[in-house]
């Protein structure tokens, strides 16, 4: 597929960034959203349309679609929802409204953004949304618990969404990603701070002994498995490309395994594997 529009969000860095500059080399034009003014307009330097679109913003949610709208006289071919971020604590530090918070950047603004496209890809004649999960919308893993609950709630939400367009030319699309590499942890050093009392926990030496050396790392340390920002991209341009497009597709292998271990193993064995990460 080329010479097709693209909404992708989250493209300050990372996955939506290489997203961006590879689908345009392929002949898209991409419209590369970002949360902040000033990444935009770095964007906009670099050639891109680039409306401001944060996810806890709905203001923004509209008027960056409605530009997007404006340009291309009032079709969308995909949207990539693709910006989020993570707040690493144990979830009985983590305070309601911190995760009423990363709900709202990670899950009820991709709702928001959604519901708002799939109008204008119906009336059109179809469209793809995509949305980038993680392996930890599979599988649980400790510390992680914010993070963990939206993307369990995208992927029930997207599911379901995939069956009721079912029968409609509007394909629902999630990619599932394992270890990138990416500023994922570095920018959610803030969300820390701002909510996690870490030095009140039952258990500060969890924090002082293992996540915020991990957060805080200035030579951050790879995971198993890690794989560059490019295996996303590349998982997604087979979901643009193909005829029928699959439900899913896992990117690393540590998405293989968690989706494989779920299936084939009792509940206590994969609590026991995941207890050792």
């Amino acid at each position: 597929m080329t010479g097709q529009t693209i909404l992708i969000t989250g493209c300050s860095s990372g996955i939506g960034l290489d997203a961006a500059r590879v689908l345009r080399d392929r002949g898209w034009r991409v419209f590369a959203s970002c949360r902040k003014a000033a990444d935009c307009e770095r964007l906009q330097a670099e050639g891109f349309e680039s409306p401001r679109i944060d996810y806890e913003d709905a203001a923004s949610i509209a008027s960056g679609l409605d530009e997007v709208l404006a340009a291309t006289d009032g079709t969308l071919d995909v949207l990539f929802n693709n910006g989020a971020h993570g707040l690493a604590a144990a979830v009985e530090d983590i305070p309601t409204d911190g995760m009423r918070a990363i709900f709202e950047s990670n899950f009820f603004g991709w709702h928001d953004l959604t519901r708002r496209v799939i109008p204008v890809m119906r009336a059109q004649g179809g469209g793809r949304i995509v949305q980038c999960s993680s392996s930890l919308g599979i599988g649980a893993m400790r510390w992680r618990g914010a993070y963990v609950a939206t993307k369990f709630a995208l992927e029930g939400l997207t599911d379901t969404l995939r069956l009721e367009l079912r029968g409609e030319p509007i394909h629902v699309i999630l990619i599932e990603p394992g270890p990138i590499t990416t500023d994922f942890r570095i920018k959610g050093r803030q969300y820390f701070e701002r909510w996690i009392d870490w030095k009140a926990s039952a258990r500060p030496e969890i924090y002082r002994d293992k996540l915020i050396p991990r957060l805080y790392s200035e030579v951050p340390s790879r995971d198993t498995f890690e794989l560059p920002v490019g295996a996303v991209t590349a998982k997604l341009i087979r979901a643009l490309d193909a005829p029928r497009p699959r439900a899913r597709y896992y990117v690393t292998t540590v998405t293989y395994i968690l989706a494989w271990s779920k299936r084939l193993l009792p509940v206590r064995m994969v609590d026991w594997l995941t207890a050792k990460v």
